[in-house]
């Protein structure tokens, strides 16, 4: 999913279209010359080791992520499910994190949601 749902400046991909590098049976066509920005990005999936199967990238329809620069928990939605982040098993996921002291972000396209550890759900600019 990161290949369809993140913006990499590098190869000129928007975000919510599938890199044109990408098999789609998986794996990338230029993995070994893949830019940096590919080679850092590591999937909270992949390197959490207490997310179950049941919230993986591809079931849920979202990417959780941490941002380097602000240290947010992120989930962002693939584009033909913009709302995955309201489903019940995600949703409780981030308001655990959110209650961990978080700053959570849901984030759809354009469209940017901060989850209180009170369940509130608020516009983010």
């Amino acid at each position: 999913m990161c290949c369809q749902v993140l913006d990499i400046d590098e190869l000129k991909k928007p975000a919510g279209l599938l890199c044109p590098n990408c098999h789609i049976t998986g794996g990338c066509k230029i993995y070994a010359d893949r830019p940096e920005v590919c080679r850092d990005y590591e999937c909270l999936w992949l390197t959490e080791r207490s997310l179950p199967v049941t919230l993986k990238p591809d079931r849920i329809g979202t990417i959780f992520m941490e941002d380097p620069d602000s240290d947010d928990y992120q989930a962002v939605c693939d584009p033909k499910r913009p709302q995955a982040w309201r489903n019940p098993l995600v949703f409780r996921h981030l308001l655990m994190k959110a209650k961990e002291g978080r700053t959570v972000i849901a984030k759809s396209g354009t469209m940017a949601w901060r989850i209180y550890e009170s369940g509130e759900i608020a516009p983010w600019a």
